[in-house]
């Protein structure tokens, strides 16, 4: 029975394997590093929402206080009061 690509014979074969274990000790350590980088993003993102709903409330504060005071310009303009 005849293997295919190998020329019949195991010659090589752990030298081989052994690449292909290598390769994949490297594959499972860019995985562990992009796991890592994925939870850090997800802390600064969990931030940035925090951080967005607080200048939120302060933006619609001063819009709410510009509103006003727009519009008592304008009443003391055309003499509304």
């Amino acid at each position: 029975m005849k293997s295919g690509g190998g020329g019949g014979t195991f010659d090589g074969m752990e030298a081989r394997v052994a690449v292909l274990e290598n390769s994949v000790q490297h594959i499972r350590d860019d995985i562990a590093e992009v796991r890592k980088d994925v939870r850090e993003i997800r802390g600064d993102i969990a931030g940035l929402r925090s951080q967005d709903e607080k200048n939120f409330r302060l933006l619609f504060g001063a819009l709410i206080a510009v509103a006003l005071g727009l519009a008592g310009l304008m009443a003391k303009g055309f003499h509304w009061f």
